[in-house]
């Protein structure tokens, strides 16, 4: 894909739920990764994948610099791509698309624009889209957590539920999604956080079974 003039469409990239619920009148599609950023469950979730009183946590962007700065401890220290898709909106319904969005993302992201890049036929990183818009959650918004330990983070993912349904379904449907924008996509935070929940979803099965017999 070419690179594309944001006086002429309007494109936004999608890292997190965009990703598998895409918002409305796309006409063009790519999917592609930004350098130097990293995806963590480090915002708090009031209003979707969980409450006021028991938030969940869904993803958001930081610069990789600023999240080495609080997160000594982050055990995928190596990660600054994060893989997501860059939907171009029909331009008839482009203040349409922006009211949805500001609303769907109103829990503490803020607009920003970033280039994303892609792989060209003999392997190599490239812009292939300039100034593309994305909702980032700054860490100075009062629904950023930061870092949390692996186990911890987990197990409120796996136990939250908000109006649009359980948090752990947020992570399953990211996973997925992630593996199958790129034979080259790939996250091992999202990845580790998958496998830990998952792992509670067996043993309350067989809890329930070994109660049941």
């Amino acid at each position: 894909m070419s690179l594309e003039s944001p006086e002429r469409d309007f494109i936004v990239f999608g890292y997190g739920s965009l990703i598998f619920k895409p918002p409305p009148h796309v006409k063009a599609q790519t999917p592609g990764y930004l350098k130097g950023y990293v995806r963590r469950f480090a915002q708090k979730s009031h209003d979707h994948r969980g409450t006021p009183e028991n938030p969940g946590r869904v993803v958001t962007l930081v610069h990789k610099e600023e999240w080495d700065k609080f997160s000594q401890s982050d055990a995928f220290p190596d990660d600054d791509v994060v893989w997501g898709i860059a939907y171009t909106i029909d331009p008839a319904y482009v203040a349409e698309v922006r009211d949805y969005l500001d609303y769907r993302e109103k829990d503490g992201y803020t607009m920003e624009t970033l280039d994303i890049h892609g792989i060209d036929d003999q392997g190599n990183d490239k812009i292939i889209i300039r100034n593309a818009y994305c909702y980032v959650g700054r860490d100075d918004n009062p629904s950023f957590i930061g870092s949390e330990p692996l186990e911890e983070l987990s197990r409120t993912i796996w136990s939250s539920v908000g109006p649009s349904g359980p948090n752990k379904e947020y992570l399953y449907k990211l996973a997925d999604s992630v593996r199958e924008l790129s034979p080259d996509s790939f996250d091992s935070h999202l990845f580790a956080l998958e496998e830990l929940v998952k792992k509670y979803d067996e043993e309350e099965k067989l809890s329930l079974t070994s109660e049941s017999s």
